[in-house]
């Protein structure tokens, strides 16, 4: 009465749990992240339906409650309404209680009808998926129970139910907004972990992901690799899936004598490239000023070498305190600091004109270009050469 239908060797038995979790993290990344949560695609009512089932038989998630969570990640990251924010809550709670905060979450009526538009709202949904949210692990531990053993089933299915909470609720959400590198200086704290999205489905891709949050493909330099895009391009191809938005490419053309709305339009849809480029070609000056001042004042600002380089916007109130401070011992790195603030107020200001916006573009572009500092002239050269 112990044996499962199949007797396996125990190497064949952590294959079958790898299979089926990756499965479970690829209608995760498919469906309910980059479907569901940012319509970066459209599936077609075969795979969705596959989906949708497979996730109820192994996590018990609601489309419902996962897409609104996320969004209302993305609408309010790192600050204290960020349902899971490392940044906010401390990278311990997020890593290993992620899954308490999300179903703390799920309680939230307010972020239910805010966030949760346009998700399933079909016959199987709401009188099977969501009605009977925990049948389908239920299930699930039956038929893992029947398949390869009570013990092997039981052990199987524990792993199937950590392996979201864990991997999805505590990675990505923790570790995603804490360690790694980062392709874009986007406003959040988000970073890739590793460049080879395979584990967890190309969501280790995590910078790439807030900074292009509605594109179906999380990789964009030549060494990244999405394992989770490459599963849409094969659905694609068989017609069950249609890519709507992808990670823009810059397009460079000749640089323009004139800063017209033309070019403040072609800055602002760039943005993410601009302040990428600022911060990468100003590293090189940030660490000359940083040794002249050890040297000549006796002032280390090692330690805030990290925060010169990071958005405003994801420093602690400590933190900015501490920077301004440091920055007092340089005007050359404070002169930096303030001309990329300014840069990054251009497609912040939702209130002001197209005239305004344009007259703040033109003034910061006369005095890059004056300032002296070669980066500084580079870089608005570029900007002049962005092409629609």
């Amino acid at each position: 009465m112990f044996s499962g239908l199949v007797d396996l060797t125990w190497w064949e038995y952590v294959l079958c749990v790898l299979v089926l979790t990756h499965i479970t993290i690829a209608s995760v990344t498919i469906f309910l992240h980059r479907h569901q949560a940012h319509r970066a695609l459209d599936l077609h009512a075969l795979p969705s339906l596959f989906f949708r089932a497979w996730l109820w038989l192994t996590t018990g998630m609601v489309t419902k409650q996962w897409a609104a969570i996320h969004r209302k990640h993305h609408a309010k990251c790192e600050t204290a309404e960020d349902p899971h924010s490392p940044q906010i809550l401390g990278i311990k709670r997020v890593l290993f209680a992620g899954v308490l905060l999300y179903v703390k979450e799920t309680r939230n009526k307010e972020t239910m009808e805010r966030y949760g538009h346009g998700t399933p709202d079909d016959w199987m949904e709401r009188n099977v998926f969501s009605r009977y949210q925990k049948l389908g692990v239920a299930i699930t531990m039956v038929v893992n129970m029947v398949v390869f053993g009570v013990v092997p089933g039981a052990l199987i299915w524990l792993v199937q139910m950590a392996w979201i909470p864990f991997w999805a609720a505590g990675v990505i959400n923790g570790a995603g907004h804490y360690w790694g590198y980062r392709n874009y200086e986007c406003a959040d704290a988000s970073r890739n972990l590793i460049p080879w999205g395979i584990w967890i489905g190309g969501e280790e891709l995590h910078n790439n992901h807030h900074t292009y949050a509605t594109s179906a493909k999380l990789s964009s330099k030549w060494y990244e690799f999405d394992i989770g895009w490459m599963y849409i391009r094969i659905l694609e191809m068989l017609g069950l899936a249609k890519v709507k938005k992808t990670i823009p490419v810059p397009r460079i053309g000749e640089a323009r004598n004139v800063i017209d709305l033309d070019m403040l339009q072609n800055v602002i849809t760039h943005r993410y490239d601009v302040m990428t480029r600022y911060v990468k070609s100003l590293q090189k000056v940030y660490a000359e000023e940083l040794a002249h001042l050890r040297t000549t004042k006796g002032v280390d600002m090692r330690k805030m070498r990290g925060a010169l380089l990071a958005d405003a916007h994801t420093l602690s109130v400590n933190a900015r305190t501490q920077l301004a401070e440091a920055l007092a011992h340089s005007p050359k790195l404070e002169k930096l600091h303030a001309m990329r603030e300014e840069l990054s107020t251009l497609w912040a200001r939702s209130s002001a004109s197209s005239e305004q916006l344009l007259k703040h573009l033109q003034d910061w572009c006369h005095r890059a270009e004056e300032s002296g500092v070669q980066q500084l002239r580079e870089l608005s050269l570029r900007m002049r050469s962005y092409a629609a």
